[in-house]
């Protein structure tokens, strides 16, 4: 395996408090717009799928640059998964969308990324490698326009005719086939600090074997494959090797590095469960609910900060 490098850094620019600070009430605006049409929700990824309870398994025996953070002994975690469709509020499961995999892992110990003891640490991960844009700044105003509408696109078209290319990339991003929550792989799409070293994260898929009728309802197949036996993701890591290959501040970059195994997602048989769904619903799944070891890296992550604080607010999850 080629050694990871810690020489990673992040690039600030003077602009970027304000403009995450404006990019932020895009997204406030079109979650008003949406809870007053279809009643009090996050501003993406409204739609909840399956809730699932979890156990996060991290052996004894990961080399020691995989030993960091909540993965630096051997532990079993209880886990809440929230898995979500993106954008879209009434759609029903087969219509093209983003997918999420949330997970809270539970009972970690260490310090925040902000100080004070850490509650959790999540991974809030998406079915596709990268992102459509490299920074925020197009990305919010892409998916902000889509959230208006037709009208909202053509506007934004309007005010900046840069856009159309990462519209065609989001456009492509949504019309990637989907098989289902358990025969994807999900990927964080941006890095996080792994103790001294920089990452990027994927969960692999836990079954090869697709079910023609899943897109009719992803819940229904989750539900039915549990009924058979526990479904088996594998947690891996990406190590960043060096600007060229790994850069941290280019979400739009497939990186260029191997991934590597450093824990077992195991979800058992259960059933649908009302009670639980609320509560996983009423939560915050936030890349900055973080052990310090794992800080959220980039400019895409530092931006999401920013915006999923008055995001939260605004859906009574404060």
């Amino acid at each position: 395996m080629t050694t990871p490098s810690t020489n990673w850094q992040e690039v600030v620019a003077p602009d970027e408090a304000q403009r995450h600070r404006d990019q932020a009430d895009l997204f406030v605006e079109m979650q008003r717009r949406k809870s007053a049409k279809f009643g009090t929700g996050r501003a993406l990824h409204r739609k909840q799928r399956p809730a699932l309870r979890a156990t996060l398994e991290v052996p004894a025996d990961l080399p020691a640059e995989a030993r960091q953070g909540i993965f630096a002994t051997e532990a079993r975690y209880e886990v809440q998964v929230r898995l979500s469709n993106g954008g879209f509020d009434r759609a029903p499961d087969h219509v093209p969308d983003i997918r999420g995999f949330a997970f809270k892992v539970l009972g970690v110990d260490g310090r925040s990324v902000f100080g004070g003891p850490a509650a959790s640490q999540d991974f809030v991960l998406i079915n596709h490698e990268k992102f459509s844009s490299s920074t925020s700044r197009e990305f919010s105003q892409v998916t902000t326009a889509g959230g208006a509408g037709l009208a909202g696109i053509l506007r934004a078209l309007l005010r900046s005719p840069r856009l159309f290319g990462n519209l065609k990339e989001v456009r492509a991003a949504l019309n990637k086939p989907f098989s289902g929550f358990a025969t994807e792989d999900f990927f964080s799409a941006a890095p996080i600090s792994y103790g001294p070293y920089a990452v990027r994260v994927r969960l692999r898929a836990a079954s090869a074997e697709v079910n023609p009728q899943a897109k009719d309802d992803w819940s229904a197949d989750i539900y039915s494959r549990l009924a058979q036996a526990p479904l088996v993701h594998e947690l891996q890591v990406q190590f960043f090797l060096d600007e060229a290959r790994t850069p941290i501040e280019d979400a739009a970059a497939i990186w260029d590095s191997p991934y590597q195994t450093v824990a077992r997602l195991v979800i058992g048989p259960q059933e649908p469960d009302e009670a639980f769904a609320a509560e996983v619903e009423a939560a915050k799944f936030d890349p900055w609910n973080a052990v310090a070891e794992h800080r959220p890296l980039g400019e895409v992550m530092r931006a999401r900060k920013v915006a999923y604080r008055p995001s939260q607010l605004g859906r009574g999850a404060g």
